[in-house]
């Protein structure tokens, strides 16, 4: 039995953080940073069935083209989507009333829906990228990730800093998910695929300086910048993907992480229509994830 310290559960019975019980998310779930952009993703349901706010945790459930659907913000970082990933599993997972893991398990599908910054000069402004794998630097998963043999692209990560002379922050880890099968889709196919990093924080530990200097610094961003392996380069920076990634490939789920590039880093250049990149962002998201795989 789960102790109740352990599995917090609100007095209707539902989990502490995001205020959900069984049945009310679909096996299919699309994550979203923005508690607002929750709104952006289920106005182009056929039907909402479902709203729930708890905090920077907003769930719409619904349906669209027949598929039943759950968009859900994470709010911004992996240390809130340590909490999201977790209390969905138990929601599917756990037996809430009995504390106890169930016998038979149910493998769920995520989608993110995100922004991102490029970090390659030759990728454009408003263009989409899908994570193949994502390079975790923000210190979620060594506490779950304690055992087992690292991925070979982390390995090859590090000689190849060794060589370049310099050294990130944290040790680098890299984890890759079980896609979803609608992503073998001809849309999903022609889409940019890299590395992701997943940073700390928005500033520092992306390279950003205002008043206070950055641990990433430009010697460290050219390195890895100039990194290739696998046919995998690292082409965006955000802070949620390899949470998601290392979390859903724990738990037995599948994950994608689609990101809209707002920014470039390489450049230093930012886009004039974010709103109408987001927007079609979910059109894409939502389009791979109620058409059937092939």
């Amino acid at each position: 039995m789960i102790a109740e310290s352990e599995l917090i559960l609100r007095p209707d019975g539902s989990l502490y953080h995001l205020h959900l019980l069984p049945g009310q998310v679909a096996e299919t779930i699309i994550t979203v940073g923005d508690p607002e952009r929750v709104q952006q993703v289920s106005r182009r349901f056929d039907r909402v069935e479902l709203r729930v706010e708890a905090r920077e945790f907003v769930t719409h459930t619904g349906e669209l083209n027949g598929k039943r659907l759950t968009v859900i913000s994470t709010g911004i970082g992996t240390d809130n989507v340590d909490i999201v990933i977790n209390e969905l599993d138990a929601l599917f997972n756990i037996d809430l009333h009995r504390r106890e893991i169930k016998e038979e398990l149910i493998s769920l599908d995520f989608l993110r829906l995100g922004t991102s910054g490029a970090f390659q000069h030759d990728l454009p402004l408003d263009s989409f990228v899908l994570s193949r794998a994502a390079l975790a630097a923000d210190g979620l998963l060594p506490f779950y990730l304690s055992t087992g043999e690292p991925d070979p692209l982390a390995i090859t990560l590090i000689d190849h800093l060794d060589e370049q002379r310099v050294r990130l922050p944290v040790a680098p880890l890299i984890v890759r998910p079980e896609l979803p099968d609608f992503l073998s889709q001809p849309a999903a196919r022609s889409l940019t695929g890299g590395i992701t990093l997943t940073a700390a924080g928005f500033y520092a530990p992306q390279g950003r300086s205002l008043r206070l200097p950055a641990g990433m610094n430009p010697a460290i961003l050219d390195a890895l910048r100039q990194f290739h392996a696998d046919d995998l380069r690292i082409t965006n920076i955000e802070m949620e993907t390899s949470g998601i990634y290392g979390l859903t490939h724990l738990l037995g789920h599948r994950a994608a992480s689609l990101s809209a590039l707002l920014a470039n880093r390489a450049l230093g250049t930012f886009s004039r229509q974010p709103g109408n990149t987001v927007e079609a962002l979910i059109d894409l998201g939502l389009e791979l994830a109620t058409a059937p795989a092939g």
